[in-house]
């Protein structure tokens, strides 16, 4: 198996999780009529807390395979930037240059529909692309049917193929949240699912050096590293580059997988 094929792990059974919530519920439902519902209700409800837990935690495994680290030992670290483009964009092309890195923008669909021209350049300057939804339903992304959440990857992966000629094989779920029949869409797409294992929360109102000190605790490599650009606190660049020096500092290079 080569590198590439252990870093592209697309869903290869997406409704798995339904088998062990018919045997979770069947059991409950035994033991309900064995114990009463004294036992019987208290059990249930831990059953489901058992299958929504998984939803907010980004690295879960539990509904889709996802990649949180790259499995090599050398010093690469994986900078991925979410919820572009914007105009923090370009200005953060010209720092990854500077640094001689490279990254890996997870864009909005609607987004990169009203702005091709920052998405091309992405890609004309040596970084690469990820779906990170179509229109970004971030209070409600995890509570999405079916329908829906094939609606949000498939237009985003419609949109960045107008635009590039070439749908991404990269997918970030919405503030991470993985839900329950995402791995269906992913599998049809052929798309990984990718969280992280270093991030600050520069995503929200935040003071940038305790952003960078949160994400260079967990530097190492083999990192990736979770950003963000066009953040209402205005940030993002001076984030991106202490980063971008954390790494020069530490000798790991900021590499994007293919």
């Amino acid at each position: 198996m080569t590198a590439t094929q252990t870093l592209h792990r697309i869903p290869a059974r997406p409704w798995r999780w339904l088998a062990w919530l018919a045997l979770s519920q069947a059991l409950v439902a035994l033991l309900w009529w064995q114990l009463g519902w004294k036992t019987g209700v208290p059990l249930m409800l831990a059953s489901h807390v058992l299958f929504v837990l998984p939803v907010f935690l980004p690295n879960s495994r539990f509904y889709a395979p996802v990649l949180s680290r790259l499995p090599h030992g050398d010093d690469r670290v994986w900078l991925t930037i979410d919820d572009g483009p914007s105009d923090d964009t370009r200005p953060m092309l010209d720092l990854l240059e500077r640094y001689d890195a490279c990254a890996t923008f997870f864009v909005v669909g609607e987004r990169a529909a009203a702005r091709p021209e920052l998405v091309r350049e992405v890609l004309q300057r040596g970084h690469s692309l990820g779906n990170h939804s179509h229109s970004h339903p971030q209070a409600r992304f995890w509570a999405l049917g079916p329908a829906q959440l094939a609606r949000e990857i498939g237009q985003c992966q419609h949109a960045l193929a107008q635009i590039t000629g070439a749908a991404p094989r990269w997918y970030r779920s919405v503030v991470g949240m993985t839900n329950p029949f995402v791995a269906a869409v992913l599998q049809r797409h052929g798309l990984t699912r990718v969280g992280w294992s270093a991030r600050g929360f520069d995503g929200v109102d935040c003071q940038p050096q305790a952003v960078v000190e949160r994400i260079a605790a967990d530097l190492a490599p083999g990192a990736i590293v979770l950003l963000h650009e066009g953040a209402a606190h205005g940030h993002n660049l001076v984030i991106l580059e202490a980063v971008l020096q954390q790494l020069q500092t530490r000798g790991l290079r900021a590499q994007a997988p293919g």
